[in-house]
């Protein structure tokens, strides 16, 4: 069967790397770090995925805007000193190998900033099987569409031959505004009724699932 989409848009956190936990207690001990009362697991996990400063306004909606970016201090703090033992979900090497064998362009759409995600891509090694990347510290944050588009126009891609892959409501919105179809995984951040609420193209439970749900829809 010929390929259906040409582009593969894969999300980072809680899509590739096992990080969402990681993530929700990064964000609540550095609201304890700086006296303010931290949000609960649900709440932290619903604003994964999003730019940090959007994500953490969100999270603790009542801390002052003068107080972000003292928030996103504690908060990167909390998370350095743990994302060195973060690893891939087990079949993600075997995945993206299988897909760049079968001819699809590679590439990432993060909330995470360059930094951090270029730590990450030599951390786990992933980082040739990319064609691009984008991060929400040089583009717009997810849910708009402007990673996508720009992965789109520097990768020479259309939409309809385009696929997201994600584990947030971010992510799928994401796409749905950039014109693109999208697999939400059930695995990371967000709940499952939550992402299917987003309308993605299917929706599976693991990367073996999702490796079957490719081989057949891809």
């Amino acid at each position: 069967m010929p390929a259906q989409f040409d582009l593969i848009v894969f999300d980072w956190d809680g899509t590739l790397l096992d990080s969402a936990a990681a993530i929700v207690h990064a964000i609540q001990h550095a609201c304890v770090d700086i006296g303010v009362p931290p949000p609960d697991d649900a709440t932290a996990r619903s604003v994964i995925g999003l730019g940090l400063i959007d994500a953490l306004a969100r999270a603790v909606p009542s801390l002052p805007v003068s107080r972000h970016q003292e928030l996103a201090g504690r908060y990167r703090y909390r998370y350095l000193a743990r994302d060195h033992e973060l690893t891939l979900f087990g079949g993600v090497p075997e995945l993206l190998d299988d897909l760049a064998g079968r001819g699809h362009t590679l590439a990432v759409a993060t909330g995470k900033s360059r930094a951090g995600l270029n730590r990450a891509l030599g951390h786990t090694g992933l980082g040739p099987k990319f064609a691009a990347t984008r991060c929400a510290d040089e583009s717009v944050s997810k849910p708009a569409p402007d990673m996508v588009l720009e992965l789109m126009e520097e990768l020479g891609h259309a939409p309809e031959r385009t696929l997201v892959i994600g584990d947030t409501t971010h992510d799928l919105l994401m796409a749905r505004h950039a014109g693109c179809a999208a697999v939400a995984v059930s695995y990371g951040a967000h709940p499952l009724d939550e992402l299917l609420a987003a309308g993605p193209r299917g929706h599976v439970a693991s990367v073996d699932e999702l490796a079957e749900w490719l081989r057949c829809h891809a």
